[in-house]
Parts: C-alpha cells; structure tokens; sequence
C-alpha cells in the first residue's frame, strides 16, 4: 500500500511538472459575418449537420473530451482530457463552463483545451483537423465491415459503459489512437454519415471551417429584453434583493418571450439571465463565479438577458416562460405586500448559501409562492440542473414518485417567518464549505443540525394542532389555487437521469413527496445553487447524504396525513433491510403526536385511500397529458398498450430504462410513446452499491404518449398492424435471449442501416409535439443488446 501511494504521489508531481503545449503567437480568428457566403453556410448548412449528428453524444458537460459542439464558440473551444464526472478528486478542478469561463481562444489553450480544427498554417486543414480525421476514420471503417444490419456491436471492440475509458488524443496523437481503435471512428459506436454530410463538412474544413454568430434579434425582442432589465434592475435596496433572489432561482433557466412564441413549433430565442458589470443598455461583461451566490467583487451587480447561442439539448433543458402575465404576478408577489429591506445582505459562503439568512427581510410565504408557482421549474432544477447527468443526486429518489406541496395558505404557517428566524442556523447545508469540503469532518455538525430542526419543527407542529384541537387534513395539501398545474407532479427516475411531469401519473406509486417551504428551499440551494459538479469528493458525499435527509423529510410530511399505525408500516416497508440508525434518523428525531382529521375506511389501504382523496382534490389541476386515456391516443393504441402498461415482475426488469417505440400507421404517420421500467428497491439509502438493494420481482412499466427523457436506451419502430405482437413480446420476456429477439424484430439498434434516418424523424416528431419541451436526444446510453 507504502507502495501505491508513493508510486501516486509521483505521479501527480510528475503531471503537475510536465509541459503544457505552447500556445501559438497567433491563433486564428474564424468568424465571419452571417451575412457573407461563408456564414451562411455554417449557420445555414454546418450546424444543423451537427446538431443532427454530433450533439446527441456531444451537448454538454458529459460530452466526451469536453468537446461540446453545440455552438461555433464550443467548436472552436475545442477538447479538454479533464474527466469533469470524477467522484474520487481530492480538490477541487478548475472551472471549463462554456461561456462563462474563457471567452477568447487564447484563454481556453491556456486552460489546457486542445483544437480539434487546425490551427496550423504549415498544415493541410483537412490533415491538421481532428473532425476530420475522426470522421474519416470511421468512413474507412463502417460499421457494416464488422457487423450485420441491426446486429449487436462487438464488445471487444467498443465501450458503451456509464463511465468509459477517458480517451482523448489531439491531432499529434491520433495516429497512435487510429491504430489502437480502428473502430472508434466519429460517430462513435453509431452509422457513418451520409456522403453528402460528409462531403459538405469536408468542403467547410477544406476553406478553413468558418464560423458565424446567429442573426440578430427583431426589435420586438430588444422590447421584451428592456421591460425585463429594467424590472430586474431597480434601485432601491429591496428592488435589488428581489431581484437577486429571482436571479439565483432561475439563474439555470431557459427564458422564452411566450407572447412572442404562442405560434412557432419552434422556439425562436432562448434567454439567461446572468450578472453582468454593465447596466442596460451597454455590452453585457458576464462575472463568472462558481456559483450564483458567490461574491461578484464589483460594488454593483446588474442582472441581464443574454441569448442562449448553442442549440438545445433535452438533457439540460430548462424552459420558463416570461411573459406579461409572470411580470405583473413578480410585481403583485414581491412589491404589494408591505415589508421593507434596510440593508442588502453579503456574500460570504456561509451567510450565501443559506437563503433562510440572506432572504429573511422578504416574507417566507412569498419565497415560497415563487417557487411554488412554478415547482415543476424548480424540481427539474435538480433533476437536470448543470451538470446533464446527476446520479450523485438521482441514486437518492426511488424511480417513481408523486409530490405534493404544502399549502402556503395554511393559518397554522402563519408564523412561519419567526419559526424560521429562530432556526435559520439549523438550516445551514454543506455547500457554505463551498468544493473542497472535507468527507467526514463536518458531516456530523449538519447530521446535528437537521436532527435538531426536526425536533423543534414536529414539536411546533403538536404545539399548533393542540391549540387548534385539529389534525393533518387535506387542506395541508395544496390545490394549485384551482388552476396551476404545478400542484401535483410526477418524477420518474432513469439511473442516473430523470424526468418531471405535471400531474399524478402512471400506477401508485411507492413513496409520495410532500414539500414544504423549508424543504423545497434547500433542495434548491444544496442541489442546483449550491452544487458543483467540480467540486471534490467531499463535497460531492456530503451532498448526497444531506439530500438522504430532504427525501426522507419530504416522505415523513406524506405520512403525516396517514393514521399512525399506517405510517409505521410504510416506513417499514420503504426502508426493509436499511440500517435502524437510518430509519430513526428523520422518524426517531420527528414525533406527531396528532392523529389526522382525514376518515380512512377499514375495508381500503389507507396509502391508496388517501391517493384517491388527493387525486379528488386536486382533480382541476391534474394534466392528463402523459395518460394513456388522454384525447390525442387511438383507441387502438390505448387498449393495446394497456397491458403492457403496469405489467409487473422480473420480466419487466428485463426492459431498459427508457425505450421509445415509434408506432407507424397505415398513412406513414408516427406516434411516439416512453415506455419507462421503474426499478424496485427494498429502500435507497445506500451511498453504493445500489444494485444490493435492487428487487426485480417488484419492478413495473409504465407506458406514455410522448417523450418522457432526455437519454433514451432503446428505440423501437413497429407498424400499427404488429403493436399487439410488439407489447405481448415485451411482456413475455425470460431472458437476453428473449430480448435480443425484440430487438431483433422491432429495435433500431446502433447498427441499423437506416438509424440516423429514423433519429431525424424521431427528433422531428419530438419537435412538433412539443416544442417548448423540445430539446436533442442524448445517445450515449444507448445499450448494446
């Protein structure tokens, strides 16, 4: 072990002592003007080919290498050998976010990115280019040389893993590479492109691979940008603090003029709001900081909308819509009730991280109104959030459940800003150590913290309901004041992805949710404000144990509203075979004394009974959009589908994940339904290891119309005639070899002649059945069966 460690620390030494590659007296300057021959073939021609081809591997952080080729500024950027996904760093890694951390070419080589364009003049472009040769060495060496139409891939031969071997060469080490992996050719473990797309893009290469900017906004545009800068930036203290909690809640968020949109199936401009040193009006000069929160060093911060210039991908994909209707509710919200903001708080780690601190001056009912009223926006936060894929928070919720939200009208919380006052340092969570974080020695302090929050919080709350001799009910419940659809939500889990619908969707679930204003607040904070996917390992743990605690929380809520004999027995039944030191850590430190004021027959589970109560209540406001039964489902498809939907058992474990099946009509159009398998677990407690815990007996599919995922893992193309024998395949599956026939008959497998014609249609249809929601399929968990 001496040994090893040794052998490791000489190894890092030597790393830091090596030479980076010098970086050229002059770099070349690509960008032309969208209006000359050569823009408009990038914009026109060039990105569309890569957005069709490339970005479905290659769109954000979990890009391979880094090379994100959503924008020319990320083409240009180049490659990084940096494994950003790296559960094991001791410290810390240097920021590379596109866009906010270099922004000239000569800053991104001195952060150690490599071209995959040539940078050479003595060089041949095409020679000199790592595109190029990455695509040429996967059309010397097609798929269909090694294996058959819809085969599986060899093993041997390619790496489909979660977490592959991180291998990057630039242009001096692709010969090594080439010989190695003669295979591994761009796309990589997909068909080749088409010869016209290969020859457009060589030709682009050859004339030195121009780039342009998008053209330039319509002035009705210009108008919705200044109505909301002016509104963000006012200049009053309390102006400024609203506008500052605005900020760090939507700071991730795809913002859309929806007045503007109503009518385009495609969203024509996305926004973000970000802080800048200059106020309307003038250039935006962006201040980068690791998180929202951190200190901006400038005496002044305006919050700006700047344009989002790289295509959209699904994964994360965040849209909020801004209109004139969300600008008058901001202003009735934060401004017609009466409080006032003497002093504007600092921005030191631990009063920043803590919004329970830094926001006391404005009321928590309206904190809490702002991110209720667009919950699923601030659930997806951390669902997909900045780092596109998520399983340090995802192996933390079970892959099926609803969630409630307690209702912020409830009088008993009307003194909930002195609750929360006297308790804010109980509150505090481990982001304030900011990405270098030590792994135990400051994980009991939070563990003590939140065990001392709950005591005080289940105390107050037996101390209420006695004084008002009454228990939980369904009024705790909030009804989405009869219209607001955010009331009630699915999340439905993928492994390490995840997805948020409106509504009660699918069978019952396990588990429920039901969040308060505390809760939903850290999550926000410890998750999406809070968390950085380059942080170390310390942070990265106690991030997910804290999150164990939110889960558990929210789940304690729930039982609430369930007679006491009823919430032991599910919590048994939730946590079978977890720790009792885990079990009691939420339910032991949490106590209610108070039975429910809700009337549960004896001849009905009460879990059950107490869904069907919700669904009654919230019945105005639940979207039926992703139900079978919904409007838009051929009664043929909906009775077929029915018997695959909810089939339960280890033959349903079988499926992946997430599949798309395509269903084609006798007229060639296509309906797209998901068709998700929900892993059983005897509880999810376990920071590893999670396999240990899986029960396959218990696993169930619910089928969707639409799309429900931004990583699908197999695809799936059946004519309507063959839909039955499709769903009585899939649920008669034994074994792999019972699946490889499905497969077999109905997949489009990486290796299918016609797979990049079947991704465009599929993308075509994603487009036009939503184009809010609509974003770039991720292939990288595409499986290899």
């Amino acid at each position: 072990m001496k040994k090893i460690i040794v052998f490791m620390i000489f190894g890092l030494l030597m790393a830091c002592g090596a030479d980076q590659p010098a970086i050229p007296d002059s770099l070349p300057d690509r960008y032309v003007s969208l209006e000359t021959e050569q823009g408009r073939l990038y914009r026109n021609h060039i990105q569309p080919v890569l957005d069709k081809r490339c970005i479905v591997c290659h769109g954000c952080y979990d890009a391979p290498c880094q090379a994100n080729l959503t924008s020319a500024q990320g083409i240009d950027r180049g490659a990084n050998k940096q494994v950003i996904y790296n559960g094991t760093r001791l410290t810390a890694d240097p920021l590379t976010r596109l866009f906010e951390d270099a922004h000239s070419l000569r800053e991104w080589r001195e952060k150690n990115f490599y071209p995959l364009l040539n940078e050479d003049p003595e060089k041949d472009p095409l020679q000199g280019s790592l595109v190029y040769q990455m695509l040429k060495l996967k059309s010397n060496n097609p798929l269909d040389t090694i294996v058959e139409h819809n085969e599986r891939l060899s093993t041997e031969l390619f790496d489909f893993s979660l977490n592959p071997e991180n291998i990057c060469p630039d242009i001096d080490q692709f010969e090594e590479y080439a010989e190695s992996h003669p295979h591994w050719g761009m796309p990589y473990g997909l068909p080749s492109l088409e010869q016209s797309e290969l020859k457009l893009l060589e030709d682009w290469l050859q004339m030195g691979a121009p780039l342009a900017g998008l053209p330039g906004l319509d002035a009705i545009y210009l108008d919705q940008i200044s109505i909301w800068e002016a509104f963000l930036n006012g200049s009053t203290a309390k102006r400024r603090l609203v506008a500052r909690y605005i900020y760090e809640h939507l700071f991730l968020g795809h913002l859309y003029f929806d007045d503007l949109e109503t009518n385009n199936n495609k969203i024509q401009a996305y926004f973000k709001i970000v802080r800048s040193r200059t106020p309307p009006g003038e250039p935006i000069s962006i201040i980068s900081t690791r998180r929202p929160y951190d200190d901006p060093k400038v005496d002044r911060v305006f919050y700006r909308l700047q344009r989002v210039t790289s295509s959209i991908v699904a994964k994360s994909h965040l849209p909020y819509a801004l209109d004139n209707k969300r600008l008058q509710r901001f202003k009735a919200l934060f401004f017609e009730t009466p409080y006032s903001v003497k002093k504007l708080p600092e921005y030191n780690p631990e009063l920043a991280s803590n919004p329970f601190e830094t926001f006391t001056d404005i009321p928590a009912n309206i904190r809490y109104r702002f991110m209720l009223e667009h919950a699923k926006f601030t659930i997806n936060g951390f669902i997909k959030g900045a780092v596109c894929r998520g399983q340090v928070a995802l192996n933390v919720i079970n892959d099926h459940f609803w969630v409630f939200f307690v209702n912020p009208d409830q009088e008993v919380l009307a003194g909930i800003d002195r609750f929360l006052n006297k308790h804010s340092k109980q509150l505090k969570i481990p982001p304030e150590r900011e990405s270098n974080a030590s792994i135990i020695s400051h994980w009991t302090e939070y563990s003590d913290l939140q065990a001392t929050y709950l005591k005080e919080k289940s105390a107050r709350l037996n101390e209420l309901l006695e004084e008002r001799n009454s228990g939980f009910n369904l009024d705790w419940v909030w009804d989405g004041d009869g219209h607001n659809l955010n009331a009630a939500l699915t999340v439905f889990r993928h492994f390490d992805s995840a997805t948020v619908v409106e509504g009660l969707v699918g069978q019952s679930p396990k588990t429920a949710w039901l969040i308060d204003y505390p809760i939903l607040e850290r999550i926000h904070y410890l998750l999406v404000a809070g968390y950085d996917v380059y942080g170390n390992v310390g942070h990265q743990f106690s991030t997910r144990l804290y999150m164990d605690f939110l889960r558990m929380e929210s789940e304690f809520n729930f039982l609430a509203l369930l007679p006491g004999e009823t919430r032991t027995a599910l919590r048994e039944h939730w946590y079978r075979g977890a720790k009792d030191r885990v079990k009691q850590y939420v339910y032991g430190h949490a106590q209610l004394s108070v039975e429910p004021e809700i009337a549960y027959p004896d001849d009905q589970p009460a879990q059950q009974y107490l869904y069907d109560q919700l669904q009654q209540k919230l019945s105005k406001v639940l979207s039926n959009r992703y139900e079978l039964h919904s409007d838009p489902v051929p009664e043929q498809h909906r009775r077929i589908l029915q018997k695959l939907h909810g089939f339960q058992g280890a033959s349903a474990s079988i499926l992946p994940e997430m599949g798309l099946l395509t269903v084609v009509d006798q007229h060639h159009q296509s309906r797209v339904y998901t068709i998700l398998r929900n892993s059983a677990h005897t509880h999810i407690t376990s920071l590893l290891f999670e396999q240990n815990n899986r029960v396959p007996d218990e696993d169930y599919v619910t089928v969707l119309p639409g799309f429900v995922g931004a990583y699908p893992d197999a695809l799936w193309q059946v004519e309507s005639g063959s839909l039955q024998d499709f769903v009585m395949q899939a649920s008669r599956l034994k074994n792999e070899d019972d699946y490889d026939q499905l497969m077999n008959k109905y997949g489009i497998r990486r290796s299918h002649t016609q797979f990049w014609q079947f991704s465009d249609r599929l993308h075509e249809d994603f487009q036009l059945s939503d184009p809010v929601e609509y974003g770039s399929l991720d292939y990288n968990r595409l499986e290899n069966r």
